[in-house]
């Protein structure tokens, strides 16, 4: 089953956030989602932050384009990105999209 998937608001798919890393960056695939560590503390918000400005930059994207489905205090999040496609948004973060 694919990582990302394209919907008519955009591309959906499922991250696991590790907060607290050394620096933000995509650790890889972890089964059906994305494993991203963020450099971000967990608290007040700051690693969703965190997570939105680094695929933002990544994917060159706005940022108000990209949200926080489900999970907003959980890490595991649900991520949706407007204006993008699936196969756009591998080739740019360099994922395999059936992993």
């Amino acid at each position: 089953m694919p990582i990302f998937s394209d919907t008519k608001e955009g591309v959906l798919f499922t991250v696991k956030v590790v907060p607290g890393s050394s620096r933000t960056q995509i650790a890889g695939p972890m089964g059906q989602m994305l494993k991203i560590k963020v450099a971000a503390a967990p608290e007040k918000g700051k690693a969703n932050d965190c997570l939105i400005d680094f695929l933002a930059a990544k994917l060159g994207v706005r940022k108000q384009a990209i949200a926080i489905v489900s999970g907003q205090t959980s890490p595991v999040k649900q991520i949706r990105i407007e204006m993008m496609t699936a196969e756009k948004i591998t080739r740019q973060l360099g994922i395999a999209q059936n992993q």
